[in-house]
């Protein structure tokens, strides 16, 4: 009686709570609301549920991300003790330092807001990471950690990513059953060298055709009538996906890559391949946008 149900919900009055709002707050509600600001002002920093007068935070977010949110405001973040770049690692601090709500406190010889830097290095932090970025727009092209201008790439030991700034990843040239070039091309700083007589992406496209125009347009017509959905051209039976559009697939080029799951801003976390629609991972990785590492060793 202290609620509205909507759709096997409770959604309770001023001054009341439970998962039936069968309890009764014993403080007013400008008084919930005081408890529960944080100190920029947000009702428990926006990473929590205030329920009167006190926050229950969301330690892990629906994305897949790991953290420890904590603070009776939901203040502290320990995330923020992670560098973007190493979004790959459960080592808070660059390994080289203290996580304290949300904030580096770094070990001697160490600086930067997350403890990246040695202090012995001859650059500065922003020289550093200039160095580092090269033509990316973060630095190590997100798939490693800087110190002191240099890269090193992540996962550990994986030579399939490499180069001065870790701009070259060699995955991208793997089909999800892990074939390089589809065995008719090597595999150069990320894109595909085809041998004479096939082409595409992969390689995975032969220049011979056995049937005729007709024969090849039936079967690339998807179920509307449409050839290759209007974002392609036909060869052999085949939908070839307009080079242009780079997030357009499917055998129809029906999907639509961009719909993939994030992290860090990059589709499947540069850690797989997306297949309309949904990240398929390489091997080692999982978690919907492959952000989450199951080696034995933490990169």
């Amino acid at each position: 009686g202290h609620g509205k149900c909507y759709c096997g919900n409770c959604y309770c009055e001023a001054g009341w709570h439970g998962d039936k709002c069968e309890f009764q707050c014993d403080i007013t509600p400008w008084e919930i609301k005081k408890r529960c600001t944080s100190p920029d002002g947000k009702i428990c920093s926006n990473r929590g549920t205030c329920v009167c007068g006190e926050c229950t935070c969301h330690d892990v977010d629906p994305t897949g991300d790991w953290g420890d949110i904590h603070g009776d405001t939901c203040e502290c973040d320990e995330r923020n003790c992670k560098a973007v770049y190493d979004r790959y690692s459960d080592d808070f601090c660059s390994g080289h330092g203290q996580c304290n709500c949300g904030r580096c406190d770094c070990k001697e010889g160490w600086t930067g807001k997350k403890c990246e830097h040695p202090r012995s290095c001859p650059l500065s932090i922003e020289e550093s990471a200039k160095k580092c970025q090269g033509n990316s727009n973060l630095p190590c092209s997100g798939r490693g950690r800087c110190e002191c201008g240099q890269c090193t790439c992540f996962p550990p030991g994986d030579n399939r990513v490499h180069g001065k700034n870790c701009e070259c990843d060699d995955r991208q040239c793997e089909n999800v059953d892990g074939d390089v070039c589809g065995g008719h091309g090597i595999c150069s700083c990320g894109r595909c060298i085809c041998q004479d007589g096939w082409f595409g992406k992969l390689c995975q496209h032969s220049r011979k055709c056995n049937m005729t125009e007709e024969e090849s347009r039936s079967l690339c017509e998807s179920a509307d009538g449409i050839l290759c959905s209007g974002k392609g051209s036909c060869h052999c039976g085949k939908c070839i996906c307009s080079p242009q559009e780079w997030y357009i697939s499917g055998d129809f080029c029906e999907c639509d890559d961009r719909d993939c799951d994030k992290h860090d801003g990059l589709i499947c976390t540069g850690n797989g391949v997306c297949s309309c629609g949904n990240c398929e991972c390489w091997e080692g990785w999982n978690g919907n946008a492959c952000e989450i590492w199951l080696g034995r060793e933490n990169p």
